[in-house]
């Protein structure tokens, strides 16, 4: 049978987990509040009458790549 570890002995590696996650928690959040940016610019971009193409060549990606941005 294992021997079970004192769960104080690894308290800064736990710790450093929960702040760890805590972290990828608020980037995932701003990468998603810049995703809506990104598609807001890109928007007005075609609102005001550039094409998808116009965008990718601008941007240096393919025009499929601007469609799936405009779709999050």
């Amino acid at each position: 049978m294992a021997e079970t570890k004192n769960h104080s002995t690894h308290e800064s590696t736990f710790e450093r987990i929960k702040e760890v996650r805590a972290q990828a928690i608020h980037h995932t959040r701003l990468a998603q509040q810049f995703a809506v940016e990104r598609r807001d610019l890109m928007q007005g971009l075609i609102d005001q009458g550039l094409s998808q193409a116009d965008i990718a060549r601008e941007l240096g990606v393919t025009r499929q790549a601007i469609q799936k941005m405009l779709a999050c």
